[in-house]
């Protein structure tokens, strides 16, 4: 009775705030940009939230049971590249040159940085195209756990969830959207925090933790030496560590062998992938609009980077040691062999070694991790729809708000649909969040940095390195990465293989590959065409207070 009421109270407040931001709500810069005068502690708060969602959670903290502490250079890059560098080198520039232009979403901002229609459509198509498979790898993370702690059918949580995001997400805009944002990452920091507490505090402290973690490596993953991985069942806990031993892997609380299988797909698709993929996520960067000052972007930088640091550390931290739990209280199995998969670990570990009232607690911190993406997300991908491609191909201006909210809906059932059909394939949510995150670096990333600061930049050159970030990274995914490759099986069917290559390079990142290309595709195609007109390249780079 008391669970039903706080659940309540919490639906409650979000509602509230959702209401808040409709209030505040008169005119699209307030819809799309939250009036561009955001509160530095509620845009910090709204970018690590929108940063850190159950992908974070559940998906990367089951792949560290499964990699071990490799993960921590993942922090690192998600703190220096993601807030530090984001922050302070790109939020200001991208802050006053949206102003300037009167930019309201990223394609928008993009595409007028250019002049070019086709640039903004182009983002637009991409936007709608690849970030439904993100949006449904956050939608899993939640459901799965709304599913387990409630005991009810994976398909009915995930409608309600569904349900749910949708009335706030429509309501209020930006302004309703980066409200939820903050309430939800401050549940997600105190959660985290009590989460690591416990779980070291189960496990009889540090030193004992680390011993009990070096131990069940011993006894549940170097024993499976002498194991055929032919006869081990695909997908399983077996399967997935003997597989990590024959990448490279020699215990949790170790790096990989260098160079090795698991250290190259551990440093690009993990900790590359995603740590410079998140300077070119458009639902991030649309942030740096919502704040009036270069000042109340530096006031944010700490406090997004104290969020990052706790939020992710803890889950990483307890994601390996769920392994000397299950150990202890599973009959000798480590995380992956208890559960059977990646994306059940930490929702298991939750709901099984958890005090009652704190697997409550963290119900809404997952909730909450889930609802901030996937609101940004919806957000984003609605604004897509209406402003930057509705707009753009429409003489109708007048429907374009009305557009807009039909589009997020259209993207929720898409990625609803996704959710239902990929819930049960191993690693979905942390493959999924690294594809889209290294997707958008490859395609973005060297047009967004260089239309920034160099303005010798051309359209014709933006445009050829957006197209060769997206072909290179479409053919490595498709016909030479280990996972992706095997797993879409066009390659397969073509040449009857399930890679072009072979050797460890086919555990190299597509982003590894098509980033540096689509780099040096901007600079020659640039300096070989002729530059833009002297007075946009002013109108663009005119100093903004």
């Amino acid at each position: 009775m008391v669970e039903n009421f706080i659940i309540v109270i919490y639906l409650g407040m979000v509602g509230y705030l959702g209401y808040l931001g409709y209030k505040q709500t008169n005119n699209s810069t307030d819809y799309l940009l939250a009036g561009r005068d955001t509160h530095p502690f509620i845009m910090a708060l709204s970018y690590g939230a929108t940063f850190i969602s159950t992908a974070a959670i559940v998906g990367f903290g089951g792949v560290s049971a499964w990699l071990g502490y490799s993960l921590l250079w993942l922090i690192f890059f998600n703190i220096f590249i993601g807030i530090f560098v984001a922050f302070v080198f790109l939020g200001n520039p991208t802050r006053m040159m949206s102003y300037r232009l009167n930019a309201h979403t990223f394609p928008e901002f993009l595409g007028k940085r250019f002049n070019s229609k086709f640039i903004q459509v182009f983002a637009a198509l991409i936007i709608l195209f690849f970030m439904p498979l993100y949006a449904t790898a956050v939608l899993i993370g939640g459901t799965q756990f709304i599913a387990i702690y409630f005991q009810m059918d994976y398909h009915v949580a995930l409608f309600i969830f569904a349900l749910v995001i949708t009335i706030y997400v429509l309501a209020g805009g930006l302004k309703g959207v980066m409200f939820t944002d903050a309430l939800q990452g401050t549940i997600m920091f105190i959660a985290m925090i009590i989460l690591l507490y416990l779980t070291f505090d189960l496990l009889g402290g540090i030193d004992a933790a680390y011993q009990k973690l070096n131990l069940v490596w011993e006894k549940t993953v170097v024993t499976l030496n002498s194991v055929d991985l032919k006869t081990l069942q695909p997908g399983s806990g077996d399967f997935m560590m003997k597989l990590s031993t024959m990448w490279g892997f020699e215990g949790w609380t170790k790096m990989p062998i260098f160079m090795s299988q698991g250290w190259l797909f551990m440093m690009t698709t993990i900790a590359l992938g995603v740590g410079i993929g998140v300077l070119a996520q458009p639902q991030l960067i649309v942030r740096f609009m919502t704040v009036k000052s270069k000042q109340e972007l530096n006031r944010a930088v700490l406090i997004g980077g104290i969020f990052i640091l706790v939020t992710t550390g803890a889950i990483y931290l307890v994601g390996t040691l769920t392994n000397a739990w299950y150990f202890e209280f599973n009959e000798g199995k480590n995380a992956l062999q208890s559960t059977g998969s990646i994306g059940k670990v930490i929702p298991h570990f939750i709901n099984d070694a958890m005090p009652k009232w704190f697997s409550f607690i963290f119900l809404f911190a997952l909730i909450s991790a889930a609802m901030s993406t996937l609101s940004s997300q919806f957000h984003t991908m609605g604004t897509a729809i209406g402003r930057d491609f509705f707009e753009q191909l429409s003489s109708s201006k007048h429907d374009s708000m009305f557009i807009t909210r039909i589009g997020i809906v259209v993207m929720i059932m898409i990625s609803v649909m996704l959710a239902y059909t990929f819930d049960d394939q191993p690693a979905i949510i942390a493959r999924s969040t690294a594809i889209f995150f290294a997707l958008c670096a490859a395609i973005f990333l060297p047009t967004y940095i260089g239309g920034l600061f160099w303005k010798r930049l051309t359209k014709s050159g933006a445009i050829a390195s957006m197209l060769a970030g997206l072909s290179i990274s479409s053919f490595w995914l498709l016909f030479v990465h280990f996972k992706e490759a095997k797993a879409l099986g066009v390659c397969q069917s073509i040449f009857g293989t399930n890679s072009l290559l072979s050797g460890k390079l086919i555990f190299v990142d597509a982003l590894v590959i098509a980033l540096p290309l689509s780099i040096i595709t901007l600079i020659v195609v640039s300096l070989l065409s002729k530059p833009m007109e002297k007075e946009h390249i002013k109108h663009c780079f005119d100093d903004v207070r």
